[in-house]
């Protein structure tokens, strides 16, 4: 399929061509004008359409942050952003670019699936360079946010902008003694579907930041945020995977391809700005403008199959640490709020000192004391109303049991009767209890 944005203007072929040509990036000029674009868009997505909008529909949270938090919420604005348009660009690639369709053996002139892996490795298409540049365009943007706010997001965050950019980068790249690319064109938009997860990634964030933590929409969101993840980043992605194994396997076989050999010398040609434009227009044009001989070195595929290895290994161990971050938001039994490392720590109501007459941290003294008020040797403390002394708590017993069932606060007192037909009561509640309360009930 043709790239349905204009070709860019010669002036701008002609200032970029050197450079593509010398780094051998020389696909690029037929998509500068897309990573231009696509790096102007994002930064005016941040700098002035998440501000306006973040104002209008979070009017109580968003004015009241800091800078470091509104350029991380303009952050997550844009992230959406971007996973929504390169899902859209991806999902159309697969969905209806014949040339595409060709290279999977569907369509009219699709060949069998085994005998079409030169064309996934190789094949080079219009609206896959599209999908490429919007990709690029969007870490170009990404680098400059991090390197320029090192403070706030790290050199970690830094790093992996420069590894995004080298590798989208080199999806322009031709060298005439490697396939290093042209390379898995055919598989850009499948990996690019990983974003499907990360619109719903986004939302779980921002009702974190708008006190909507375990509500419904974000218990809504989170079961698309599951769902998304493990589809599309572990099973397609591993499924998509094993198929690029497959063809690797057979590059690694044969050595080299002379996949649809035109060029006669069999080397790469390196075209004019006129010529460029002409292949910007032409499908058939451009789908074998940059083929020729290629004889492959063994460290690509070695490369390539080990980052992703690494990447659909990251994708399960993240997928464990989401489940379990996404179910502390939530009660019991679905969640784990308030369950173990995310319970709340006990605060005593009375102070130790008030708790030090009883002997708290003396179990000798605690024993003793009991022993002897068992005995009557002791007066029992006496209590003030409302602290929940033995007297108080043995008249509302006595009370609850020539009465019918009660409702304190959150404290439920119910009477009946146990086997043996003696009278009994029941308390039961949730509210929290003192140390001195509890060892006397």
């Amino acid at each position: 399929m043709l790239d349905p944005v204009p070709p860019p203007p010669a002036f701008l072929i002609d200032l970029v061509k050197p450079l593509a040509d010398k780094l051998n990036l020389h696909t690029l000029p037929l998509h500068i004008h897309e990573v231009i674009l696509a790096t102007f868009f994002y930064t005016f997505v941040c700098t002035t359409v998440s501000p306006i909008l973040s104002v209008r529909f979070a009017a109580k949270t968003y004015p009241r942050l800091s800078r470091r938090a509104k350029l991380n919420w303009d952050v997550h604005v844009v992230s959406f952003v971007q996973a929504c348009v390169i899902n859209s660009l991806s999902l159309y690639a697969i969905w209806f670019d014949e040339d595409r369709k060709s290279w999977r053996g569907v369509g009219a002139t699709g060949q069998a699936w085994n005998d079409a892996w030169e064309g996934r490795l190789w094949g080079y298409y219009g609206f896959g360079g599209l999908c490429q540049s919007f990709a690029l365009g969007y870490f170009i943007w990404d680098l400059c946010i991090c390197a320029g706010n090192v403070e706030i997001f790290g050199w970690g965050m830094v790093a992996h902008a420069v590894s995004a950019v080298s590798v989208f980068g080199l999806g322009y790249l031709l060298t005439d003694s490697t396939p290093q690319r042209p390379f898995i064109y055919f598989s850009a938009p499948i990996f690019l579907l990983y974003e499907l997860s990360s619109p719903f990634l986004n939302i779980h964030w921002f009702c974190d930041k708008l006190n909507l933590t375990g509500s419904i929409y974000q218990a809504i969101n989170g079961l698309f945020l599951v769902l998304t993840f493990f589809s599309c980043r572990i099973v397609w992605g591993i499924y998509s995977s094993t198929w690029v194994f497959h063809d690797m396997f057979h590059l690694v076989r044969t050595g080299h391809s002379d996949f649809v050999l035109r060029v006669p010398s069999g080397q790469l040609k390196t075209y004019s700005t006129n010529e460029l434009l002409r292949i910007a227009r032409d499908r058939e044009g451009q789908s074998t403008a940059f083929n020729y001989e290629h004889f492959t070195p063994m460290w690509i595929p070695i490369v390539y199959l080990l980052s992703n290895l690494v990447l659909n290994s990251l994708n399960i161990f993240w997928f464990g640490k989401m489940i379990q971050t996404i179910r502390t938001r939530f009660e019991p039994p679905w969640g784990t709020k308030g369950v173990g490392p995310d319970q709340v720590p006990y605060q005593p109501v009375i102070s130790e000192d008030e708790d030090s007459d009883l002997g708290i941290g003396e179990p000798g003294k605690v024993k003793e004391k009991e022993m002897l008020a068992a005995d009557g040797a002791v007066d029992e403390p006496k209590t003030p109303a409302g602290k929940g002394g033995v007297k108080a708590a043995r008249q509302k017993a006595e009370d609850a049991l020539n009465g019918g069932v009660e409702t304190l606060g959150n404290t439920r007192v119910a009477k009946g009767t146990d086997d043996e037909g003696r009278a009994t009561v029941e308390v039961s509640g949730t509210a929290r209890k003192s140390v001195r309360s509890r060892r006397k009930g």
